[in-house]
C-alpha cells in the first residue's frame, strides 16, 4: 500500500512553517491517540512518522526533493519488523521517545516490559555484539564464546545417576508442598510451602548424579554462531531461543544479543538511507563535472550538473541499506558542498573580475 503524502497526513500545505507543522501534529496526535476513545492506532503512527520527517529541516528538504525514498522509508512510526527465522533467531527493535510527546507513548509502544520468569525454565542470558558499519549494512555471521550453565552431559539434565530413576518425594508424597498448621488467635490455620526436600518437584533422584550433584547443569564454555541479518541497526536485539542457561528437567532460557554499531568516519545512517558529503571546487560546480563518490559498495561515478549550488542533495539509488525483509535497498544521499577559494593569484583575480564585469553587462545568466 502506497504511503500518503506527509503534508496531507498532517493537513498542512507544503509551504507550512515549523510552528504550523508542530501545531498540526499536536492536534492530530491528541485526536488519534489509541488510548483515547475513538483513537486510531494506524493513523496515529502515520501522523508521528510524518512529523518525524517534516520537523527536521534536512529531512524535510530531502523529502521535498525525493519523496519517501529520500527519508529512509520509515520515519519512526513504530516497529514494522516481526521476526527472522533460521535456527530460532528473531530480531526486535527498541524505539525511544517518539515525536517529543514524552511518557504518553510509553505504554502504547510497550517499552520497558520485563520478562517474567517461568517455572522449569533456565535463565535468559544477555550480551552485546559490536559490529562495524559495513557489517550492519550487509549482515555477518559470527561466533561468540559464552560461559554459562549448560545441560549436564552425564545425566542429560535429569539430575539422576544413569541407571537410576526419580522417585516420589517422601517428604511431600509427590505434591511438591509441605502443609503446616499454625495456631493463631483465630484458630488453627493451614499454611502450604514449597517442599524443602524436592524444591516443589514432587520427585527426588534415587541416586544423585555424581557429576552435577543433582543440579542437572554444568558450567561450560560454549561457542554460539550468530547470523546477523543485512540491514540491522544500532540498538536492535537478536533473540536466540533456548541458547541461554539450562535448568534441571526444563527448557533452556534464551540468549539476547544487543547490537552495537560503530560509527563510520564518512557515512551516517537514517533508516535505510546512507548519507555522506563531498566537496567540489567552485569552478567544477559552475561548469559541471563527474566525480567518484565513496559508497558501501565502493566508488561510484556521479554527474554534477553545471550550476550546482552548495548544499544540493543527489540520490544514488540502491546504494543504501537493505530492507530487513526483501531484496530492495535504500538510497545513498550525497550532499555536495561547493568550496570557495580563500587565496587567489593575481591572474585568477583578474579572470574573476572579468567574469564579474561580463555578468553585470548581462552576458551571463
Amino acid at each position: 500500500m502506497a504511503k500518503r503524502d506527509y503534508y496531507e497526513v498532517l493537513g498542512v500545505s507544503k509551504g507550512a512553517s515549523d510552528d504550523e507543522i508542530k501545531k498540526a501534529f499536536r492536534r492530530k496526535a491528541i485526536e488519534l491517540h489509541p488510548d483515547k476513545e475513538g483513537g486510531d492506532e494506524t493513523k496515529f503512527k502515520e501522523v508521528n512518522e510524518a512529523y518525524e520527517v517534516l520537523k527536521d529541516s534536512a529531512k524535510r528538504q530531502r523529502y521535498d526533493q525525493f519523496g519517501h525514498a529520500g527519508v529512509g522509508g520509515n520515519g519512526g512510526g513504530g516497529n514494522p519488523f516481526g521476526g527472522f527465522g533460521g535456527q530460532g533467531q528473531s530480531v526486535n527493535f527498541d524505539f525511544g521517545d517518539l515525536g517529543g510527546l514524552g511518557d504518553i507513548f510509553g505504554s502504547f509502544f510497550g517499552g520497558g516490559q520485563q520478562r517474567q520468569k517461568r517455572p522449569d525454565r533456565g535463565r535468559d542470558v544477555e550480551m552485546e555484539l559490536g559490529l562495524d558499519f559495513e557489517e550492519a549494512v550487509f549482515g555477518v555471521e559470527t561466533e561468540v564464546k559464552l560461559n554459562l550453565n549448560d545441560t549436564c552431559d552425564h545425566c542429560k539434565g535429569k539430575t539422576v545417576e544413569p541407571g537410576h530413576e526419580l522417585k516420589t518425594c517422601a517428604t511431600c508424597k509427590g505434591s511438591g508442598q509441605e502443609v503446616h498448621v499454625a495456631q493463631t488467635i483465630f484458630g488453627n490455620i493451614q499454611q502450604a510451602t514449597v517442599c524443602r526436600t524436592c524444591k516443589g518437584k514432587g520427585k527426588v533422584p534415587e541416586k544423585k548424579c555424581t557429576v552435577c550433584n543433582a543440579t542437572g547443569v554444568q558450567r561450560k564454555d560454549k561457542n554460539v554462531k550468530i547470523k546477523v541479518p543485512a540491514g540491522i541497526d544500532d540498538g536492535a536485539t537478536i533473540r536466540l531461543r533456548e541458547y541461554g542457561e539450562a535448568v534441571a528437567n526444563g527448557a533452556k532460557g534464551d540468549l539476547y544479543v544487543h547490537i552495537r554499531v560503530a560509527p563510520h568516519k564518512e557515512f551516517t545512517r537514517e533508516g535505510e538511507l546512507i548519507l555522506s558529503k563531498v566537496h567540489i571546487p567552485m569552478v567544477d560546480a559552475t561548469l559541471g563535472t563527474e566525480i567518484d563518490v565513496e559508497t558501501v559498495d565502493g566508488p561510484v561515478k556521479m554527474k554534477v550538473p553545471a550550476g550546482t549550488q552548495s548544499g544540493t542533495d543527489f540520490k544514488l539509488s540502491d546504494h543504501g541499506v537493505p530492507h530487513l525483509r526483501g531484496e530492495k535497498r535504500g538510497a545513498h544521499i550525497v550532499t555536495v558542498n561547493v568550496d570557495i577559494p580563500t587565496k587567489l593569484t593575481k591572474e585568477q583575480k583578474e579572470l574573476l573580475e572579468q567574469f564579474k564585469a561580463s555578468h553585470k553587462k548581462g552576458w551571463f545568466k
